[in-house]
């Protein structure tokens, strides 16, 4: 017996399966935002049945986190000897991240999702935070090595790095243009060069 056009095979048991209910979960958030976030949809998209979610998820926030949690790959630690060449590394990759993937619409609607939970706010508040280790630890470093005048916030920093591209990218919805990550460097850690 053939599967009728654009029929999905069933889910397997197994690593795979999970994985490709949460490739579906993202695919589902992303087309319907988080009112078309069901388990019912998910479901569908994964070709899988309902039952099946809900063994492995107790309900969609479950699932959500678990959908979210696998987007973040950390952007390596780069180590160029300069500061500024680090800072626009990993700004670079944040800015390719917000404009060629659906990273700020599954965002948005994880952001929106948070303000009502305390627990998708609690995993937001963690995924956030390991999202900035990079950076921080370029900036420890770059302390420490002398290239930036003792005293520096790094959370602040950090935050004034990102601002521009989250409020360009989420908030004005206005490109990001290239000599951006330049200028933003040059405002925020200018001062502080050592």
């Amino acid at each position: 017996m053939t599967r009728a056009a654009g029929a999905q095979r069933p889910i397997s048991r197994g690593r795979g399966a999970r994985r490709r209910v949460l490739t579906a979960a993202l695919e589902v958030l992303d087309e319907h935002g988080l009112a078309g976030f069901t388990m019912e949809a998910v479901a569908r998209r994964a070709g899988a049945g309902k039952a099946t979610l809900y063994r492995h998820w107790p309900g969609t926030n479950a699932l959500l986190v678990d959908a979210m949690d696998t987007t973040f790959v950390p952007l390596p630690v780069p180590d160029t000897g300069r500061v500024e060449t680090d800072v626009a590394e990993l700004l670079t990759g944040f800015v390719t991240l917000l404009a060629t993937t659906p990273f700020p619409r599954l965002l948005a609607a994880f952001m929106d999702a948070a303000e009502r939970d305390p627990a998708l706010r609690t995993m937001h508040a963690e995924l956030t935070r390991r999202r900035r280790e990079p950076m921080l630890a370029v900036l420890t470093r770059a302390e420490q090595r002398g290239q930036l005048r003792p005293g520096l916030d790094p959370d602040l920093t950090v935050d004034l790095l990102a601002a521009p591209f989250f409020y360009r990218r989420l908030v004005a919805h206005r490109p990001i243009p290239p000599d951006l990550i330049t200028a933003v460097i040059t405002q925020v850690l200018g001062p502080h060069t050592a």
